[in-house]
């Protein structure tokens, strides 16, 4: 038997390649003007704040900094993350959180301590792609809940948590990647309700949460006291720091917690610990939230931008929503129009983004797509539009 031959084991062969990342690798030439990536923009980083944190990092300390550390994360790290957490409204200790690689480290610790190869694993429809690939390597069933304009629907989660018995619900509440969608504090406490009145747990994702445009906050999931003891939430420093750094954070009930710290022992033993100090560092020295109002102005400049450019891009028919923050925009083109088949058109004509068929966990829909705003200027964003409104034109299909 050839190298070629051997088995690999059944979940590396059914899990497929994420469309997204695809699309990407197919979009770096310099002249595209690509919506697809959901990218922070790089030259918003504070780049000279986060190299003096890690130049004192080590000249105070050098030997811990480059030294193996505990699987929790570093305390202090930990310590100023709960105190952000707990100023926005969830009271958090310490040691409620685990240091993760990433938020995407996260959920795959929680899909290996929570589900079983056949459990029932609920998902917005549609749902973000890393998140479908990382169930799906765990074995899990998803099944898919319909959402409307304000996400996920409670009256249909509820029927489906009464015929499928599910272990988890997977969801994004604010800023919703694909579609930006934001879930309201009346549905959030049904979602809640029905977790405590069923018995399932509720990983709430929150990589987007700071990057708010207007409208108000609205509270966590894990806020509701109904949810308390059953909800999971995660957390990234990828879009008010950098996503580099590969650092994120879950918050659990202590027994899920602990759980989830032995199975990160078996994944990577710790994240980064000068990553981690460096972090630490530039919370304690830096100002974080003037750095934000700066992100989030250009971000809402940049939002702005893309609807304004929208009606005169889009075939007739089309709509899209208005986000009150995050990182896309949900469009839908009209009936007939497949936004997968186009692709190939907009990329000759040096644009892109990316369909919305994929992150469909149920019926995927052909005529939608998401279009990223963060990682271009308005004259881009209106240049982008320009060259998509073409690639329309070219089809026949026009504003």
């Amino acid at each position: 038997m050839t190298p070629a031959e051997l088995p690999l084991a059944a979940r590396a062969t059914s899990v497929g390649s994420s469309p997204v990342r695809d699309i990407l690798a197919l979009t770096s030439r310099p002249e595209v003007i690509s919506f697809a990536g959901g990218l922070p923009a790089p030259e918003l980083f504070d780049a000279e704040g986060i190299r003096a944190a890690y130049d004192r990092v080590l000249a105070e300390n050098a030997a811990r900094a480059l030294q193996y550390s505990t699987s929790d994360g570093d305390p202090e790290l930990r310590a100023l993350t709960a105190a952000r957490l707990t100023a926005r409204g969830l009271a958090t200790e310490a040691d409620d959180l685990l240091v993760t690689t990433g938020s995407q480290q996260a959920l795959t610790l929680l899909t290996t301590t929570l589900v079983e190869p056949g459990d029932v694993v609920l998902v917005e429809d549609p749902c973000y792609l890393a998140a479908l690939q990382s169930l799906s390597f765990a074995g899990a069933r998803i099944v898919a809940v319909p959402t409307d304009d304000q996400g996920i629907d409670p009256v249909a989660l509820e029927e489906i948590v009464v015929r499928e018995r599910p272990k988890l619900l997977y969801i994004i509440p604010t800023f919703q990647n694909p579609t930006g969608r934001t879930l309201s504090a009346e549905r959030r406490t049904a979602v809640a309700e029905s977790a405590a009145r069923h018995g399932f747990w509720i990983v709430e994702d929150d990589p987007y949460g700071e990057l708010r445009y207007s409208g108000a906050e609205v509270p966590w999931i894990a806020s509701v006291p109904a949810a308390a003891d059953r909800t999971a939430l995660l957390g990234s420093f990828s879009k008010i720091m950098a996503p580099g750094l590969r650092l994120g954070y879950l918050r659990a009930p202590e027994r899920l917690r602990r759980a989830c710290v032995i199975a990160k022992q078996s994944a990577d033993l710790h994240t980064s610990t000068i990553d981690q100090a460096a972090a630490a560092r530039y919370l304690r020295d830096s100002d974080l939230a003037a750095h934000l109002t700066v992100v989030r102005s250009a971000y809402r400049e940049r939002r702005d931008a893309l609807l304004d450019a929208l009606p005169g891009a889009m075939p007739a028919g089309s709509t899209w929503n208005h986000p009150d923050g995050g990182m896309f925009i949900w469009a839908r083109l009209p009936e007939g129009l497949d936004a997968t088949e186009l692709l190939s058109v907009a990329i000759k004509h040096d644009v892109a983004y990316v369909p919305g068929a994929p992150f469909f966990a149920g019926t995927p829909d052909p005529a939608s797509l998401r279009l990223s705003f963060t990682t271009h200027s308005p004259g881009e964003i209106h240049e982008g539009m320009r060259r998509l409104a073409g690639v329309f034109e070219q089809v026949g299909a026009v504003a």
